[in-house]
């Protein structure tokens, strides 16, 4: 757990830590340039620690004053290395005073205890902490906490950490104080403090057990408007919890506050939750209806660690996924049950596979591929990553797709049993699962340390004379960095078998009771066949269905069979699954015609196929919507052995034109048919009509037709929700309409007008422009110099400096190099300022090696300027491992 510029810290080199603390009393006098921290620690040796040497994490620290046992300690008696503070030789009972001053005004990183807009907010995962106080700032030290906090009245009125509010009084020269006490031990990186001018929206709500409980959710003056949501999102979260799993509110509040400048979305600080305001702030003039979405995951995200991360948290930061991938799952399994239907549960579903292959996959397959639970780190920050989020959150799926809905809540009631109270592993979590259930789970701990995203590959044998099916499944784990060798994972494979008409066919397994029409089938060897018997024709196989597990599937199915599956598959996620494998395979052959000079063309088959989904009003318009988007350019990056980025946009925009030119009476009467009526609601329902509509205009406006640029152009005027204002104007510009229509140019200038005040709606502004395929770089350049931008605001500059980066393909690999320039010019000042955020646009150059030569050699030489630098930590890891794979 050591802490030094050019460390590498390893999962074996875990030792517990030499002290325990078991109380800590905070005290802060708050000043934005001279806040003075005074911390009472209450220690004691650790039996299980052989060592006396007490160590106590700092960074950036003036430190005043230092009291063991009430003895002042001189310089002699501690050492100060690498920030750190140890006193050697300590006893084994310790009662420590430690006063330090630190500067809020001056703390661009956001970390520790920092100042947004006069206000002052914490972030203390993963080390911000350290910023505070000199501590034993590691997760697996858990303590309880007084907090008292004394501010000047007029500028701090509000006074908030986390737990319950014990006491409140008046100081001297207008200055006041609050004090809170939190009854249940946490570790540091879960300590939270507000305090500023916010107002707050509050509810008392009434526990299953028939408590009490207040709720409150805070934000700056002026916003007030626009956290109903939120608050609704949070009710929602608490009932889910008690009924899905048992779990109750153990507080006697709960707070949400909003803050503008965060490096995450949102912190699970025990009580005091700190949200990014975009997952907080929302209503139908500024929000769209995936921000709608967001803000109830989100909230859902960060009230379900109360237990799942705080009541029982991690023992060190390698076992981060413990806490975020049960409740990433959490969430996604809060956010499906909320739709209501099955349909809506396949959508959800849907949208978080289609993440997990845009981000994850990749990751995977890049220089900073790592297992859910990391060997190795040099800045943890790094590792908040969408492995260990999304992935673990698979990871965590596929126990339940293994045990049954059931079977799985026996296993997390154990694991509270068990561990409440605890900083605990990734194999205790996999302990209480497997014993609950009675289960030899030990090779499902690979899931957790092998990298990768393992191949599965199929292949099918009907047998009419025997009436028998045979799937004879395979699987194959590449090398990843540090990683050559691999060994089986357990694969749960969920299959069905349909026939000529479309219908589940019933499957009996020989040696096994029963049928059912979806059978899971464990995959543990590197190769395995299972029979189906009483099978009268031969069926089309529907393969990982529900995408049962975070893998590769590798089955060579014709188009018909595709087509088969994409017309009837009664699991909804295969149907959108068989219609993006046809795509794909298109959108491949398309490229590869594009980089050849080869003729375009579209079979009738395919475009038939997306007519049959566009006019099936059976099937929900969300489920539509997905269906006919078509699978993205980093998709298609996947599936090639060399990125052409030009050729991919290029192939990628024909189809679309295709689609939109063959299609475009159905896609005018889906737009006229799935307007909602009514004022705005942000259903599933009309949500998903929204989403069918707003489609539908952008294929649309890929016709050379100005009838359609005036349908957009009308429905921004009379929009009265940000989705449809929004879609309208999106579908504009990237349809390159602000060239060719002086009125476009005119509805982003009325755009920024009527929303300037507004920081998350301008924030859509800088992004809908900063992936627009006609968003070259002296367009970014330009933007950058607008007076709304800065780039010390995380939100401003991930909506413009990522979203061309990252979102925006084409024009970021452009042929002259010009955007890789752009990105280090910014990624150096980015780093000198935010280390965090610099870390994560360095993430862009992940896949470098895999462009085609001319682009490979420009980023090279982009890579080794930026390594050149004088670069924070958390950058030059990132750089490092990207030249070095």
């Amino acid at each position: 757990m050591t802490d030094t510029p050019s460390s590498t810290v390893y999962r074996l080199d875990y030792t517990v830590p030499a002290f325990l603390v078991s109380h800590i009393d905070l005290t802060f006098d708050l000043d934005p340039s001279a806040t003075q921290v005074s911390a009472t620690t209450t220690l004691h040796h650790n039996p299980e620690s052989g060592l006396h040497d007490l160590i106590l994490y700092g960074e950036a620290l003036e430190l005043v004053r230092v009291v063991m046992n009430g003895k002042t300690l001189d310089k002699q008696d501690y050492i100060l290395e690498n920030g750190n503070l140890r006193i050697p030789g300590a006893p084994d009972d310790v009662t420590l005073t430690i006063d330090t001053l630190i500067h809020p005004d001056k703390n661009t990183s956001l970390m520790g205890l920092y100042l947004s807009n006069g206000n002052f907010f914490t972030q203390c995962e993963a080390e911000g902490f350290r910023k505070i106080t000199y501590y034993p700032d590691r997760p697996d030290v858990m303590a309880t906490y007084t907090v008292t906090i004394k501010a000047d009245r007029q500028s701090c009125p509000v006074l908030l950490s986390n737990g319950n509010l014990v006491e409140t009084g008046e100081l001297p020269d207008g200055r006041h104080y609050a004090k809170w006490d939190d009854p249940f031990r946490k570790p540091s990186y879960l300590f939270a403090l507000v305090a500023g001018k916010l107002v707050c929206r509050e509810e008392t709500f009434r526990l299953a057990d028939g408590r009490d409980v207040l709720l409150q959710v805070w934000v700056e003056q002026g916003n007030l408007d626009k956290t109903a949501h939120a608050m609704e999102s949070l009710k929602h979260s608490i009932r889910w919890d008690e009924t899905r799993f048992g779990l109750e509110l153990d507080l006697d509040r709960f707070m949400i506050v909003a803050v503008s400048d965060f490096n995450m979305g949102a912190m699970e600080n025990k009580g005091l939750n700190i949200f990014n305001t975009r997952y907080v702030l929302a209503n139908p003039r500024i929000a769209t209806d995936v921000d709608y979405a967001n803000i109830e995951s989100v909230v859902g995200h960060e009230y379900f660690h109360n237990w799942t991360g705080d009541r029982v948290t991690c023992r060190d930061w390698f076992q981060l996924s413990l806490k975020e991938g049960l409740t990433v799952f959490r969430d996604q399994e809060f956010s499906a049950d909320l739709t209501g239907s099955d349909s809506g549960r396949a959508v959800k579903r849907i949208e978080d596979v289609r993440t997990l292959r845009q981000l994850q996959f990749p990751e995977d397959a890049g220089p900073m591929a790592h297992p859910v639970r990391p060997d190795s780190y040099q800045e943890i920050n790094n590792f908040y990553t969408v492995t260990v989020y999304e992935k673990g959150a698979e990871v965590v799926r596929m126990y339940q797709t293994l045990l049954g809905r059931d079977g799985f809540r026996k296993g997390m009631d154990l694991y509270f049993k068990r561990h409440d109270g605890q900083a605990v592993t990734c194999n205790d979590f996999l302990a209480a699962m497997a014993d609950a259930n009675g289960r030899d789970l030990s090779q499902f701990e690979r899931w957790y340390s092998q990298a990768g995203t393992p191949r599965v590959k199929l292949e099918s044998h009907y047998d009419a004379a025997a009436g028998a099916v045979t799937l004879k499944l395979s699987q194959h784990c590449p090398e990843t960095p540090g990683q050559a060798e691999k060994h089986p994972f357990l694969i749960p494979v969920a299959v069905g078998l349909l026939d000529r008409q479309g219908n589940d066919m019933p499957l009996h397994q020989p040696g096994k009771d029963g049928t059912q029409t979806t059978a899971i089938l464990e995959l543990t060897q590197e190769s395995q066949t299972f029979t189906f018997t009483g099978i009268t024709e031969k069926p089309v196989v529907s393969a990982l269905r529900n995408f049962s597990a975070p893998v590769i599937l590798e089955y060579d199915q014709s188009d018909d069979e595709l087509l088969h599956l994409l017309s009837h598959d009664s699991d909804h996620f295969n149907r959108w699954e068989a219609g993006q494998r046809l795509a794909s395979r298109r959108l491949v052959a398309l490229t590869k015609a594009v980089q050849t000079g080869a003729p375009l063309s579209l079979d009738d088959a395919f475009i038939d196929a997306y007519r049959t989904v566009l006019t099936d009003t059976r099937l929900d318009a969300a489920l539509r919507e997905l269906a006919l988007t078509l699978p993205s350019e980093m998709m298609i990056a996947e599936r090639m052995d060399e990125i052409d980025p030009q050729a991919i946009r290029s192939a990628r925009q024909y189809m679309r034109g295709a689609l939109a030119k063959r299609l475009e009476k159905e896609w005018l009467a889906a737009l006229e048919a799935n307007r909602t009526e009514g004022a705005y609601r942000p259903t599933p329902q009309d949500a998903g009509k929204r989403a069918l509509k707003n489609l539908a205009l952008s294929y649309l406006l890929t016709l050379d037709d100005t009838r359609y640029a005036q349908i957009a152009i009308d429905q921004y005027h009379q929009a009265d929700n940000m989705t449809d204002r929004l879609a309208a104007l999106t579908s504009l510009v990237h349809a390159g309409y602000t060239t060719g229509l002086p009125e476009t140019k005119a509805l982003l200038e009325h755009f920024y007008r009527e929303f300037e005040n507004e920081a998350l709606v301008i924030d859509k502004w800088f992004s809908l422009q900063a992936t627009s395929p006609c968003a070259d770089i002296q367009t970014i350049r330009t933007l950058m110099t607008h007076p709304a931008f800065t780039i010390r605001n995380p939100n401003r500059a991930r909506s413009l400096i990522f979203g061309f980066c990252h979102n925006n393909m084409a024009q970021f690999h452009a042929t002259d190099g010009s955007g890789y320039a752009f990105w280090s010019e910014n990624l150096i000042e980015l780093d000198k300022i935010n280390p965090q955020v610099a870390a994560r646009l360095a993430r862009c150059m992940d896949q470098w090696k895999r462009y085609i030569p001319s682009l490979r050699e420009l980023a090279g030489d982009a890579l080794r300027h930026v390594s050149q630098q004088t670069l924070s930590r958390d950058t030059r890891e990132i750089i490092g491992k990207t030249l070095s794979a």
